[in-house]
């Protein structure tokens, strides 16, 4: 497993990635800075866990919705659920391994961010 160093928010952390996956790891970093500081410069938020938590909890929320309507599109169109897959081409299965191993990452460091 590869070592990288990442930013969110100005502040560095060391995530462990699978080689071939640090393209989508990055991809998920970025997703992730973006929710925060958009938090973050809405002005309303000063606290670093809490941003944190609010991003995480829009981002579960986005992804449900997503999941959602993929299975009704699923059924809709007779595909079998496992198979829908998001606009960007990652199914959800991939996405709840992705934030899984981002869960891991950061609560070794025992906190949030």
């Amino acid at each position: 497993m590869k070592q990288i160093e990442v930013q969110i928010m100005q502040q560095s952390y060391l995530l462990g990635c699978p080689e071939g996956r640090e393209a989508r790891l990055l991809e998920a970093v970025e997703r992730v800075d973006t929710a925060m500081t958009r938090i973050r410069d809405a002005g309303k938020v000063r606290a670093r866990e809490r941003i944190a938590v609010l991003a995480a909890l829009n981002m579960a929320f986005e992804l449900a919705d997503h999941e959602a309507q993929s299975l009704t599109s699923a059924a809709a169109t007779a595909t079998p659920p496992a198979a829908a897959s998001n606009p960007d081409g990652c199914d959800m299965q991939q996405l709840r391994s992705l934030v899984q191993r981002l869960d891991q990452a950061l609560g070794e460091q025992g906190k949030l961010l």
